[in-house]
């Protein structure tokens, strides 16, 4: 997979708060309405400080989820888009791993 930087790519709605050899942070802001530029993450861990209605499409899938405030997803390494369909902004902390941890 080639890697696309959520922070390059949708410099709106993603913005790195710390970065370094072993794990980088990245702030999402996504408001009602909006939708991101396709991009991709390796491992991710992500905690939404506050959830909101979104349509995820990866590749020729689409799905949709309602996500509670406080709410933590994990993801192996992936490539998508994501809408926030409803109609109050979504704010997520995302964690990515900066080393291969498929060891541990």
């Amino acid at each position: 997979m080639a890697y696309i930087d959520p922070c390059e790519v949708s410099p709106n709605y993603y913005k790195t708060l710390f970065d370094n050899e072993t794990l980088r942070v990245v702030e999402m802001t996504l408001p009602a309405g909006h939708k991101d530029t396709q991009h991709s993450h390796p491992v991710e861990t992500v905690y939404f400080i506050k959830g909101g209605e979104v349509r995820i499409d990866v590749g020729d899938e689409s799905m949709e989820a309602d996500i509670p405030d406080g709410h933590v997803m994990h993801h192996e390494e992936w490539t998508h888009t994501v809408e926030n369909i409803g109609d109050t902004d979504i704010h997520a902390i995302i964690f990515e791993p900066q080393m291969d941890v498929s060891h541990l």
